[in-house]
């Protein structure tokens, strides 16, 4: 495909012409025969400093466990996996100075021995259905959550990574760029989804928005925290006994809450995993 020549179009032109050819390089992708049954089914999250303690790996790890049929393996990248269970792989860190979610974009990289289908998963959710069908969505795509500014902006874009399926080495080019300019990239952008919108927009498979919901806008009816607390510290105002709708899989705990400080009795007997 020929270089684009910018020098007699407006920046507008310009960029609706390559957001056209990423499309038409989407298509383009080759999907395999009996792609489903042939393929590795990896399960990844990220832990990084003290934010989240082992314990939210090892609930995320046995909540896919028992909410798939599929022979999943589970990986967790991080500096510390002191008490994780046995059966989770650690992956190291890369040798790179990031913090908090800016090491997600390595979820992408060739250098993770992983191969075929990757879902990755952060580590403030709750598992509440079975996340077989995010493997089985969109073979061959990279797909994401639609942002959960969603629910007051119907047409709303934007990406929320708290959620991602791809093939291994799929986005490789997107890890390459982000660590050639990490400094750059992180003074630019809010946080690591607005990266991946801005080089991935209009290339990405949105998840259903039923599938993945937000607990405190999608699922709660109020979403007001308590007044006192500090950030990331902070409790739901209210106590609602609600369940999330049958075909949500994920609940995610963006902001404040946490699950660990959220008294719905279903999230407190949900997210701790039964055998």
């Amino acid at each position: 495909m020929a270089k684009i020549d910018k020098r007699n179009l407006s920046k507008a032109e310009a960029r609706k012409l390559i957001l056209q050819r990423r499309q038409e390089k989407q298509k383009q992708i080759i999907v395999p025969q009996n792609y489903v049954n042939s393929a590795d089914f990896n399960v990844i999250c990220l832990k990084h400093g003290k934010k989240y303690s082992s314990d939210y790996v090892n609930k995320l790890y046995h909540g896919c466990r028992i909410n798939s049929n599929k022979d999943l393996k589970f990986f967790c990248i991080t500096e510390d996996p002191k008490d994780l269970d046995k059966n989770i792989t650690t992956l190291p860190l890369p040798k790179i100075n990031l913090q908090g979610w800016w090491y997600k974009p390595y979820v992408f990289s060739n250098e993770l021995p992983l191969k075929n289908i990757i879902l990755y998963i952060d580590l403030d959710v709750v598992i509440t259905g079975s996340i077989d069908k995010l493997f089985d969505f969109a073979p061959g795509h990279f797909s994401i959550c639609r942002d959960f500014n969603r629910i007051i902006m119907p047409n709303y874009t934007k990406f929320n990574s708290s959620v991602m399926k791809f093939e291994h080495g799929m986005l490789d080019h997107l890890w390459k760029k982000f660590k050639q300019s990490s400094h750059l990239f992180m003074r630019k952008y809010h946080g690591d989804q607005d990266f991946i919108f801005a080089e991935q927009q209009g290339l990405a498979q949105y998840f259903p928005d039923q599938w993945i919901k937000s607990w405190k806008w999608e699922i709660r009816k109020n979403r007001k925290l308590e007044l006192n607390g500090r950030r990331g510290h902070r409790k739901l105002a209210t106590i609602e006994d609600v369940k999330p709708p049958e075909d949500c899989c994920i609940a995610v705990f963006h902001g404040d809450p946490n699950p660990h400080l959220c008294d719905d009795p279903y999230i407190k007997d949900t997210w701790i995993y039964k055998e």
